[in-house]
């Protein structure tokens, strides 16, 4: 079965305030099934955020390249990369980033009318989804009428809206009690077998960490296989 997000050899270095280099990712190679959760832990400042931010087309490794669901990343210009990641990369942050002075049904509804749907195929879509996280009887509340914990399950569910073969998570129970990142940490796991998506997840969850397939150490710019329960500070 072919990967629906692959890197290969993927250098990124920042260029310092003293005008030196700052090498970030060394090299990284690894490949991501549908349905299959991987999870990146590694100390902050590790890089995993700069790595998450590479896989997801948001910016160009300085060698290497990716590939998500068979579409190379490079030679592209700015338009066919917004185009490939509205189209294949969906994202979930530690803060959910809603707008704020819109329902939950409206947020997860924006990625679609963007793209160009129509507003019943979009609002189909998006009750679909909400109510795939729980959140049928809450549609219509804005974000501050919201939870938390039911914040960021309405940003999953906008960043599933477009059905993407991808799905990246920066720490997404990072800003959330015990109880509620527990139930997040359900649901993607749940997901990513029912939906049969890619993900990747940088975390420092222990738990969110032991759902995943594998869990990959980020240290030194380079990747490596690590138990869950050894790999998470």
């Amino acid at each position: 079965m072919n990967p629906v997000i692959e890197a290969r050899d993927v250098w990124k270095s920042f260029r310092g305030g003293d005008g030196g280099v700052l090498p970030v990712l060394c090299g990284v190679s690894f490949e991501v099934a549908r349905g299959e959760m991987v999870a990146v832990v590694g100390a902050s400042g590790a890089g995993k955020s700069t790595l998450l931010h590479v896989l997801g087309a948001l910016e160009q490794p300085t060698r290497g390249y990716v590939v998500i669901a068979g579409q190379p990343v490079s030679g592209r210009d700015d338009d066919q990369l917004a185009a490939l990641r509205n189209q294949k990369v969906g994202f979930v942050f530690q803060f959910h980033h809603l707008l704020r002075e819109f329902s939950a049904l409206e947020n997860v509804m924006m990625p679609l009318r963007i793209g160009g749907a129509d507003d019943r195929a979009a609002r189909g879509r998006a009750e679909e989804l909400l109510a795939r996280v729980g959140l049928s009887g809450r549609m219509d509340h804005r974000p501050s009428e919201l939870s938390g914990g039911e914040q960021q399950r309405t940003a999953v569910a906008r960043a599933l809206a477009v059905d993407p073969a991808v799905l990246l998570a920066d720490e997404p129970s990072g800003n959330l009690d015990h109880a509620n990142a527990d139930r997040l940490h359900e649901l993607f796991g749940e997901l990513s077998r029912d939906l049969e998506i890619g993900m990747v997840v940088v975390t420092h969850n222990r738990s969110l960490a032991a759902r995943a397939n594998r869990t990959l150490l980020l240290e030194d710019g380079r990747l490596q296989q690590v138990d869950a329960r050894e790999g998470v500070a």
